[in-house]
């Protein structure tokens, strides 16, 4: 789904609402996301997830073309873990989680 898309489905969920005012709602909602994420602070939304930032150290690395060394700087990058809820859902479980089942999963596995 694309934000435009997402716009359009409130818009007709919220038949009272103005699609430019539901437009604005959802384009404040990012930017304060956005934002708040610039300034190095997390982001949570319950039962959907948590946005964050994450630094990767400054290595080098290799031009995959010629195979040459290069520096590749520091750099901070965006990072998104899902919510319980969420996970849930995708798995088909709609908000209970299994008993037998972990809920995270080993890497040997």
């Amino acid at each position: 789904m694309i934000r435009s898309e997402l716009i359009q489905k409130i818009a007709e969920e919220n038949p009272h609402l103005y699609q430019r005012d539901v437009e604005r709602i959802v384009n404040t909602i990012f930017d304060r996301i956005v934002e708040a994420m610039a300034k190095g602070n997390r982001v949570e939304l319950r039962g959907f997830g948590a946005f964050s930032v994450k630094r990767r150290d400054s290595r080098t690395g290799r031009n995959p073309r010629t195979g040459e060394a290069v520096e590749v700087d520091e750099k901070h990058v965006p990072f998104f873990k899902t919510g319980k809820l969420l996970r849930d859902r995708l798995n088909g479980r709609d908000g209970e989680a299994s008993a037998e089942e972990p809920e995270y999963m080993d890497e040997e596995e």
